[in-house]
């Protein structure tokens, strides 16, 4: 059986440029980057370099690059641990409604010791707009978090015009630029924020592998006590070879980003022409131009994503719905009913987000092997049946 691959969001192959300089810190190369001997300083180095790789695929300098195990980390790092080294500022939070869950649940774990949230809404592209987020800015603000790309629908935010606005409060900002970094271009002094996550399994490095940006002279709390590692602020020996592999994938995507973006951007566009020739009562989520290269999401109306997942994967596809945090939830996103869509056809949730060698064939296969599956599912639907009944 054919089998496509259409689930970048959720993970992506390793490089083989990665896994073959990550193989030596696993079996001869394994010191401890703290320790003094040649061994450890050998790994050390390795770090160093990999930190100076990720810096350069933001336009950060090395000292504000910070390792972390995973996306999720550095974003309750920067939320929680800003938060808690402003709280002299104030108390007062500012997201937007359609945030990563483990920063919404940051928010929610702060607010337990007396901080307050305020979700910014979104408009049905799933935009954050920058004077919404400036009228929710109050003396007590002590931190905005708006993501750079929403890894459910796409939407590329404008976060500049954000930063711009909250730096004129002089209010921190941090970005999730998980879905973002190493897929478009990032940089974090173009964009004017203060924190920044990024993750390697987003662009082709190992998972378990990720990094916080965060500005010189920005005060954040620790997330982790214990060592000196990453200059006191994160405790625990390093992942070294994890590190070495997000180093390479930082280098590689800076220098393949354009060819990658411009094939993904054509697979993208034909799958949005064409799948809603194929199949009707089907809706593009996301906006149509400000949207990853690599991404393409749409509700079908009638069945739940679910189903669909089960019936593409038996058809050799593999594609997701919502995040991948949510996916498995049996619930509607959050990220969809921010932008206005009812809880049924939220339920019929699927993305499509290409990697690195999908092929013009990929697309035609999916094209292929996916209306018949549509007519299958509705079928059996009762939502369906009284659709059909109501039209006569």
């Amino acid at each position: 059986m054919r089998r496509v691959y259409l689930d970048h969001i959720a993970a992506t192959p390793l490089d083989p440029e990665v896994l073959d300089l990550m193989l030596p810190f696993f079996k001869e190369r394994f010191g401890n980057p703290q320790s003094l001997h040649s061994d450890g300083q050998a790994a050390l180095e390795a770090v160093d370099g990999a930190r100076s790789k990720v810096a350069r695929l933001i336009n950060a300098d090395d000292a504000e690059i910070f390792f972390t195990s995973s996306g999720s980390e550095s974003n309750n790092f920067a939320i929680k641990g800003l938060a808690l080294a402003g709280r002299s500022r104030g108390t007062h939070l500012v997201l937007s409604a359609i945030e990563h869950q483990s920063v919404l649940n940051s928010a929610k774990s702060l607010e337990k010791t007396g901080f307050k949230t305020t979700l910014v809404p979104v408009d049905k592209d799933g935009l954050v707009s920058p004077g919404d987020v400036e009228k929710a800015l109050t003396k007590e603000t002590a931190l905005v978090s708006v993501m750079l790309a929403n890894s459910e629908v796409g939407t590329i935010e404008p976060l500049a015009e954000i930063a711009k606005r909250c730096k004129l409060r002089s209010v921190l900002i941090h970005t999730d630029a998980v879905a973002a970094a190493g897929n478009i271009p990032v940089d974090v002094k173009a964009l004017g924020v203060d924190a920044l996550s990024l993750a390697g399994d987003q662009f082709y490095g190992p998972k378990g592998s990720a990094a916080l940006y965060i500005k010189k002279g920005t005060r954040i709390l620790p997330f982790i006590d214990g060592g000196i590692q990453e200059g006191g602020r994160r405790g625990g020996t390093e992942n070294v070879a994890g590190i070495v592999g997000l180093g390479k994938a930082a280098e590689i995507a800076l220098a393949k980003m354009g060819e990658r973006a411009e094939k993904a951007r054509a697979l993208r566009d034909r799958l949005i022409e064409k799948l809603p020739q194929k199949v009707d009562r089907i809706a593009l989520t996301g906006h149509r131009e400000k949207r990853l290269p690599h991404h393409v999401s749409f509700c079908i109306e009638f069945i739940e994503g679910e189903a669909m997942l089960l019936s593409l994967d038996l058809k050799g596809v593999a594609a997701s719905s919502g995040s991948a945090c949510t996916s498995k939830a049996l619930k509607a996103s959050h990220v969809l009913l921010a932008m206005g869509l009812d809880h049924a056809l939220a339920q019929g949730s699927l993305v499509f987000s290409l990697i690195d060698g999908n092929t013009a064939a990929d697309i035609d296969y999916l094209l292929d092997v996916f209306p018949p599956i549509i007519d299958r599912l509705r079928k059996m639907s009762p939502l369906y049946t009284k659709y059909l009944e109501e039209k006569k």
